[in-house]
């Protein structure tokens, strides 16, 4: 059985696949600052997309996605305005996207919400 860390690096990594598959280019991972950290950052088009990655081996505390509150997502916001003061290039647009994996059996359901703020 993987640990929590494990589990979460492990559907971090199916997450950017997936995205990469729906072409988006990834720029960083984990980035981190003092208010907190984004999982991914990509660029879709002239989108810049800010990631949230939750993954679950099951539902005993809520779904990965209810995992994703209010706050969490105000904070995105805010960390998505800091990585872009530190950037050179504008975005046209700036979105929130939740993927969120569950793992049941040893295989992983994975739900894209695009857009969630």
């Amino acid at each position: 059985m993987a640990t929590k860390n494990e589990l979460g690096r492990q559907g971090e990594q199916l997450a950017v696949t997936y995205l990469e598959a729906k072409g988006m280019k990834i720029l960083e991972r984990n980035w981190r600052c003092r208010r907190g950290e984004i999982d991914v950052i990509a660029e879709d088009g002239p989108t810049l997309v800010v990631v949230e990655v939750k993954t679950r081996s099951g539902r005993s505390h809520g779904t990965a996605l209810e995992a994703v509150r209010p706050h969490k997502l105000a904070r995105l916001r805010v960390l998505a305005a800091t990585w872009l003061a530190t950037q050179s290039r504008g975005y046209e647009t700036v979105r929130v996207d939740v993927v969120a994996l569950e793992r049941f059996a040893g295989a992983f359901a994975l739900r894209h919400i695009r857009g969630v703020i």
